[in-house]
């Protein structure tokens, strides 16, 4: 088994190969197949999304001995040495602008820049975290990016596109790339997993793109966690579950139920489950926030894993439409609203535990609370046959005391005769 990190295993070496920036790939490929290619070119946007691999991809297909092209051979010497795992080419230099950045690298830069490829056909600078060139150094790159030699390309990748002064940006072709979405991700990750044939739980695939957050390359690191950590019975969920910090699904459940039928026994209990379990109350409330957004849409949208909206597992959905049937869309409003409040609020706060039961108290009683989406959830537990636990409060928030009766009045009895 090979050393390296999964994500520089499986790194694309084509443009067909990178996933889910299908909107920057082909302008490219059609820009090497109509040979309009530019002598500058800005490939932005977040970490880990494939920029500098397509900085790289392009690098091949402009100096492959075919090119330039958008299918690079693979076999010419320019194509092997980019490769994954080759030795790189003297003719594609990779700069790492966080620490070359200075107005001294430009002009070095710049004095090296007029020599032409010594093997190749183009000579490619690939300026890395760009956004970390100073003004200086910009300045002193100017003249060269404005009006370089026939045989000097550049391509500046970053992060933060506007950090790049104007009259650089203005003699580029900017591509801006996006993160990559869930479903895509997924199932990217499951094909990953099964050319290492190492087996992993379905249920885990969701909670690796959550934490990879759409980001290619954190996505992998994370699986590449998870894989070398594997037993004989691969990566299970609550392996993944324990590594990652997420909550149970099971916790998930049962304090979700516990809103929705007003048991505050069984939502107290949930929390001491929480805080004996050793989980972090923060990651608890946030899970906790993440499932009552996926009610709120499956309240609306009872299709919406048919519809991709909800990425969960089978058996799991068919528990959360349930909730969502029985908590009500009034009722999931306004916990997911007392919840979101209740996460900020932990945000520096000195006892978690103690702010992770205010928000259950919270949730649990709505009669405690006059305004229209409390009473919405009260009818709807009505509806359904609960208990509603307390009168609407009054609007100095103490419940209204019950309205005076008055003594009955006698009636005058007749005079007698």
């Amino acid at each position: 088994m090979s050393s390296l990190a999964l994500y520089r295993r499986y790194r694309p070496e084509t443009f067909a190969e990178v996933i889910g920036q299908e909107h920057v790939t082909d302008p490219l490929r059609q820009a090497l197949l109509n040979n309009r290619v530019n002598h500058a070119y800005l490939f932005s946007g977040p970490r880990g999304c494939g920029k500098t691999t397509s900085a790289r991809i392009l690098a091949r297909c402009l100096n492959c001995a075919q090119g330039p092209t958008p299918d690079p051979c693979g076999e010419c010497r320019s194509c092997t040495d980019l490769a994954r795992g080759g030795p790189g080419s003297i003719d594609v230099i990779e700069i790492d602008a966080a620490s070359h950045g200075g107005v001294e690298d430009a002009r070095e830069l710049r004095e090296k820049a007029f020599f032409g490829p010594a093997a190749s056909r183009y000579k490619i600078y690939i300026i890395d975290e760009a956004h970390m060139v100073t003004s200086a150094g910009f300045n002193a790159l100017l003249k060269v990016v404005e009006e370089p030699p026939e045989h000097l390309k550049f391509i500046f990748a970053t992060t933060e596109p506007e950090k790049v002064i104007g009259t650089i940006r203005s003699r580029t072709h900017h591509y801006p790339f996006r993160l990559v979405p869930p479903g895509t991700l997924r199932d990217y990750l499951a094909e990953v997993c099964e050319r290492e044939a190492i087996p992993v739980d379905s249920a885990v695939l969701p909670l690796v793109v959550r934490a990879g957050a759409g980001s290619v390359r954190d996505s992998m690191s994370v699986m590449d966690q998870l894989l070398a950590g594997a037993a004989a019975d691969g990566v299970t969920y609550a392996m993944a579950t324990g590594l990652l910090g997420y909550t149970d699904s099971a916790l998930l459940d049962s304090v979700v139920d516990a809103f929705a039928t007003g048991d505050g026994a069984a939502a107290f209990e949930v929390v001491d489950r929480v805080i004996e379990g050793g989980h972090d109350p923060r990651r608890f409330v946030a899970d906790l926030l993440e499932r009552l957004r996926d009610l709120v849409i499956l309240a609306a949208v009872p299709d919406a894993a048919d519809k991709g909206l909800i990425d969960v597992p089978s058996d799991v959905m068919e528990s959360m439409s349930s909730q969502a049937t029985r908590f009500g869309p009034a009722g999931l409003s306004r916990a997911a609203d007392l919840v979101n409040t209740g996460l900020t609020e932990m945000r520096g706060a000195t006892s978690p535990r103690l702010q992770l039961e205010l928000i259950c108290a919270r949730v649990l009683l709505p009669a405690a609370y006059s305004d229209e989406r409390a009473l919405q959830s009260r009818l709807e537990r009505l509806e359904r046959g609960g208990v509603v636990a307390a009168p609407a409060a009054a609007p100095g928030g103490y419940a209204a005391p019950p309205a005076p009766v008055a003594a009955p009045v006698p009636e005058p009895s007749a005079p007698q005769q």
